[in-house]
């Protein structure tokens, strides 16, 4: 086997559940093969660089093995390897991430009326400040 179709191949790799969720994310602008924007026909060969995003990760894979069969995690895991410098990136991003998520401030309860008159006097006074 030469060559594959990108939404076979990472439908085989196990990127997304199904094929039509692999053509969405390339039809997306999701999925670029060696720095291109790519079709869903498009075939990869091994050896290719693939930058993928889902969700809030960006995942730069170099296709190692092709296939069209889609098999168990483990051996799906075999036909690609993450860049170190993915692996970095992400990891940073989302400790970014976590750091901010717990700096914003979380009420266990909806306000209350009295706390809605509260927030809107102080955003009043607030919009006045910037008027000056």
């Amino acid at each position: 086997m030469d060559k594959v179709r990108i939404d076979k191949w990472l439908w085989a790799a196990r990127f997304y559940k199904t094929r039509s969720l692999a053509k969405q994310a390339i039809d997306g602008g999701k999925v670029h093969c060696d720095g291109q924007k790519v079709k869903p026909s498009k075939d990869i060969c091994v050896g290719q660089t693939l930058t993928l995003r889902q969700g809030w990760d960006e995942k730069t894979i170099a296709v190692l093995v092709l296939s069209e069969q889609r098999r168990g995690a483990p051996e799906a895991q075999l036909l690609y390897a993450e860049t170190e410098d993915s692996i970095r990136r992400r990891e940073t991003e989302t400790e970014q991430r976590r750091i901010l998520r717990g700096s914003g401030v979380h009420s266990d309860h909806r306000p209350s009326k009295k706390e809605r008159r509260q927030i809107h006097r102080f955003q009043n006074i607030n919009d006045l400040d910037g008027q000056s």
